[in-house]
């Protein structure tokens, strides 16, 4: 039990739950020594209501709805509306108790960065290999590292060559092959071979702390929207009080008083927002999309720009086989493809696995092991298949290998500025050919883009691929505005001056670690639940759990009509109390109709909110594109056969 009083979240909800037991004995009549119960209720979660509001006014001279809400629940126990005073303290707190949950949880994302960074480093002194702290590392500092191990900080090749995951700082999926010379980065993987650096940068000047800062920097800077309710209660207040104590001086009756502030308690008026996205959120969960914040909804509908990363989000962040080309006259495309994927079986690299599956996925026959298999790191493998010597890798393997370097310039120019990647297939010493692979457009893509065109919002793709790649994949989808090669930092930069310059507000959808910093920047922030990372999805407001991208369009829609279903809300409210002050200043309405009227208008603002949750704009022609593109998909030839 001490536990449960120490653990804030816990004795939240403990309250809540004890206060949501009592109010249903109240209502049920059912009292404890002539005692009712919604007094639990008052206490638990009024009393904190009324001390917050009571802070606020006299330390910060700030007036906002929870002062509202006192003055209601004052005035409802003054005229012996007890329940009435337990209920609205337990909805307003359940209210505060959902914001601050979501809150705390948006945090998760900076504790698992920080987890990625490396605690250790092996250091090379004097031709021995000592571990230290990564915190320790100097630099000009000669450090190695082996296969499976993060880099640690900043630096560049000395010596080996290996294949480097780079995607926490640049998204891209496909691994560099580096070798001496090239620099690399800490918080990356290295995936094959051991290699040695010189440290260029350390400490906090290192690119995964310098990333953990922007991400946290990003948080930090994010408003949050205030609260209807919270902007106008001022003026509220003022209205309240001027009305009860002017009915009082001219009446001389302390009823008609009680009676204004009971009417004028804002509950209508606190419960359209909530109300209306509460409904708007079970809408969009049906579509496999999850809203963690609370006002991402509202902030959604003020967008005027949404920018995109490609690996994951536009594509699928798979390369596929896209082509097979034989340049034997003796060896067709299908035979080459098949020796090729022998070859391949083996490998670890990416590449090597995307031609293997690629091949069973095209093909119903079984693939034949290599007689023998050799991998050389950041280069690709060598085995022998049918007795004969395969070769295939990029071109410092071939070149390696004394194939003449004419036939693979050929081969490079042809797809130079394509955005393809390359493999290039040696047989027994000669050219045979080659195996062209690309990252796979999701085949929703296209429409979606054109649909959030239609709403009038400009789509950017900010990539870390190179331009090459970022304007292939742009064209295909119709995107104009394009920024490629961009590290966290320049997403970061790209979005922070979008908003703060342009004036337009940005929504960020992304997938990888490397995006955690625009996402928690950007006006809103989009996840991809499936293919991205924990980090990204802790870091955004929104999750598409199914990575279903053509859920966008109807969730821009969405929160649109939600806020038109908030301003009709609000009006109601405003008006109903209107009419309701007047007539209880004339002594028309008395303290027992003016509750009834009161609650009646906050069921009011709730069933057309609830209307929310049968909305559905997502377009016919949107479903009959994706049946197309579906169907067109299932008539595509195998690759081998281009």
């Amino acid at each position: 039990m001490k536990d449960i009083f120490k653990d804030e979240i816990k004795r939240d909800i403990l309250f809540l739950v004890i206060s949501g037991i009592a109010l249903i004995f109240s209502f049920s009549h059912i009292k404890l020594f002539n005692l009712d119960l919604a007094w639990i209720s008052i206490i638990l979660c009024g009393i904190p209501i009324i001390k917050e509001a009571i802070e606020g006014l006299f330390t910060e001279f700030d007036i906002k709805a929870d002062v509202l809400v006192s003055m209601a629940l004052i005035a409802s126990v003054i005229i012996g509306e007890v329940f009435a005073a337990g209920e609205v303290a337990f909805i307003m707190q359940i209210g505060a108790f959902l914001e601050e949950f979501t809150v705390r949880k948006s945090r998760k994302g900076i504790e698992k960065l920080v987890h990625l960074t490396p605690t250790l480093a092996r250091i090379i002194v004097n031709n021995e290999e000592k571990s230290i702290n990564a915190k320790d590392v100097k630099v000009g500092d000669i450090l190695r590292v082996n296969p499976g191990e993060i880099i640690p900080v900043d630096g560049v090749i000395t010596k080996g060559k290996t294949s480097i995951d780079n995607s926490i700082m640049s998204g891209e999926s496909i691994p560099l092959d580096l070798s001496e010379g090239d620099s690399v980065y800490s918080g990356a993987v290295n995936q094959f071979g051991s290699f040695e650096m010189k440290a260029t940068k350390v400490g906090e000047d290192s690119s995964i702390q310098r990333m953990i800062k922007l991400v946290q920097s990003a948080d930090a800077s994010k408003a949050k929207i205030v609260g209807v309710a919270d902007k106008w209660a001022t003026y509220i207040v003022i209205a309240a009080f001027s009305s009860a104590i002017l009915t009082w001086l001219v009446t001389g009756e302390i009823i008609r008083e009680v009676t204004i502030l009971v009417v004028f308690c804002p509950c209508a008026l606190v419960l359209a927002t909530p109300t209306a996205i509460v409904a708007a959120i079970g809408n969009v969960s049906k579509h496999g999309i999850l809203v963690k914040e609370g006002d991402a909804l509202e902030r959604l509908s003020k967008i005027s720009k949404i920018t995109f990363d490609k690996t994951g989000t536009l594509t699928y962040g798979k390369p596929k086989v896209e082509e097979v080309v034989s340049v034997m006259n003796n060896l067709s495309n299908e035979e080459l493809y098949e020796m090729v994927a022998s070859c391949e079986l083996y490998s670890e690299h990416p590449l090597g696995r995307s031609i293997v599956s690629s091949f069973k996925e095209n093909h119903k026959t079984e693939i034949n092991p290599p007689q023998e298999f050799e991998i050389t790191p950041g280069r690709g493998v060598v085995a022998k298949v049918n007795n004969k010597k395969i070769i295939a890798g990029n071109k410092h393997l071939l070149l390696d290998e004394k194939f003449k370097r004419d036939e693979i310039r050929f081969i490079r120019e042809k797809y130079k500025n394509k955005g393809k990647s390359i493999i290039y297939i040696g047989i027994d010493n000669k050219i045979a050919g080659y195996v062209i692979l690309s990252d796979t457009l999701r085949h929703e893509s296209k429409f979606m883009i054109k649909s959030i065109k239609n709403l009038g919002i400009t789509p950017v793709l900010l990539t870390g691929d190179n331009k090459y790649v970022a304007k292939s994949i742009a064209s295909q989808v119709n995107i104009e505005e394009v920024k490629s090669e961009c590290f966290p930092q320049d997403k970061l930069e790209i979005i922070e001056e979008s908003q703060e310059q342009e004036k337009k507000m940005v929504c960020m959808v992304g997938d990888g670690i490397n995006d955690a910093p625009a996402l928690k920047k950007a006006f809103v922030g989009i996840a991809m639940g499936g293919v991205g990372s924990d980090i990204a999805v802790d870091a955004a407001d929104i999750v598409l759990v199914r990575d279903d991208i053509d859920n966008l369009p109807h969730l821009l829609k969405l929160s649109k009509h939600m806020m038109k279903t908030i301003k009709i809300n609000l009006a109601f409210s405003m008006g109903l109390n209107f009419v309701a002050v007047i007539l209880a200043m004339t002594g028309m309405l008395g303290p027992v109709v003016g509750a009834l009227v009161h609650n009646a208008g906050s069921v009011l603002v709730i069933m057309n909110s609830a209307l929310l949750l049968k909305y559905n704009n997502k377009s016919n022609e949107n479903e009959k594109y994706l049946k197309n593109e579906a169907s067109r998909k299932s008539r595509e030839v195998s690759c081998s056969s281009l």
